[in-house]
């Protein structure tokens, strides 16, 4: 490894690079480095991927996260799965292949089950650490719905705490789509603040509205925003435009310092609703912590840095090991579904992966690192 220093400003450096490439060196390929120690079995595939996910955090949480899968806790946490899947799948293969050799003791069902119900639960624990990991690297989209005026804007800079959309008592305002990253308690969020759904025949108005309705098709929240002191119609038809869809909503009651209401947080049908004053804040706590049940994040301690590849191999894994559990008594099938929970569990560490997949993960990587 040769290093080079350089001092001056970017066409110095750019010199000094042009030189070293016309002598015969490259640029590294994204993330070449980490590829290569990945190869040399300097890293499994998990550590490998928390490196870039370590560059990219944008929160405490999501760093630290990062930096537990880096050092090898999630990994290890899996190969303690995969250990005690290979343990049971040599006792129930060694059953079927030499019954009648000295030593190999017969199968007993009621212990086949112990051992799985033990597998079952220590990777439904990671299952779980895994889904906040996946929250802290992801986030969550979130989308701010609700009739013209309703105080959507207003919502959006009292969350991210500076005046990022502009507020007047002019109805239909907002007429695009405005995105904010924030974080609440350390987790990140991007909200969309949305065009008042209504009817109208601005054209422009309704290209807002549109992109709005594409906002909440996308979006992993809603917050549908209620004006309390409007008694109008319009609220209704948003109401029920929301109510139809399958994404899950916060209702928000907004204004209520126009009509000397309390803030409160409440359940109504499995929907939670938040009463509150986003021109105050009083009420805000209310929402912030309703938006962080909503999406998932549960507090744990030891979370690890989760990719959406690394919880569909959980789930399948998980899904293996159940189906083990009604076959029981059919030992051939048995071990077949621990063999597949087996091979979900490997694409994690990378003991078995595609050239493909590699080349889409480390593609992904800044240049060199």
């Amino acid at each position: 490894m040769l290093e080079l220093q350089g001092h001056g400003g970017s066409v110095v450096l750019q010199a000094v690079l042009e030189r070293c490439i016309a002598l015969g060196a490259r640029l590294a390929q994204p993330g070449e480095f980490s590829q290569r120690a990945f190869l040399n079995g300097k890293l499994d595939l998990a550590q490998a991927e928390s490196i870039a996910d370590l560059i990219a955090a944008t929160t405490q949480h999501a760093a630290k996260s990062a930096i537990r899968s880096l050092n090898g806790e999630f990994s290890s946490a899996i190969k303690s799965v995969l250990d005690k899947i290979i343990l049971l799948r040599a006792f129930v293969e060694a059953t079927l292949d030499f019954p009648e050799e000295e030593g190999v003791v017969s199968v007993d069902t009621d212990r086949l089950l112990k051992d799985l119900d033990v597998l079952k639960r220590e990777l439904e624990h990671i299952a779980s650490l895994a889904t906040q990991g996946n929250i802290l690297r992801e986030g969550a989209q979130i989308v701010l719905i609700g009739a013209p005026n309703a105080g959507k804007s207003s919502l959006l800079n009292r969350l991210s705490g500076e005046e990022v959309a502009m507020v007047s008592d002019i109805p239909g305002t907002t007429r695009d789509t405005i995105r904010q990253a924030l974080q609440i308690n350390g987790i990140p969020l991007h909200l969309t603040d949305t065009a008042g759904i209504r009817e109208t025949e601005d054209v422009l108005e309704l290209m807002g509205i549109v992109r709005a309705r594409q906002s909440m098709d996308k979006a992993d929240l809603i917050i549908l925003l209620l004006d309390e002191s409007d008694t109008s119609s319009v609220q209704s038809t948003v109401k029920a435009e929301v109510a139809s869809g399958a994404t899950p909503v916060i209702v928000v009651h907004n204004k209520i310092d126009l009509v000397g209401a309390k803030s409160l947080r409440q359940s109504q049908e499995g929907v939670s609703h938040i009463y509150l004053s986003a021109k105050t804040g009083e009420g805000i706590e209310y929402l912030k912590a309703s938006i962080l049940d909503a999406v998932g994040w549960q507090r744990e301690e030891g979370v690890f840095m989760a990719r959406a590849r690394h919880m569909d191999a959980i789930t399948h894994a998980l899904l293996s090991l159940r189906g083990a559990e009604a076959l029981c008594k059919q030992l051939e099938l048995f071990a077949e579904s621990l063999r597949q929970a087996q091979q979900s569990l490997n694409q994690i560490t990378g003991e078995f992966v595609a050239d493909d997949l590699l080349g889409e993960i480390f593609g992904k990587f800044c240049i060199g690192k």
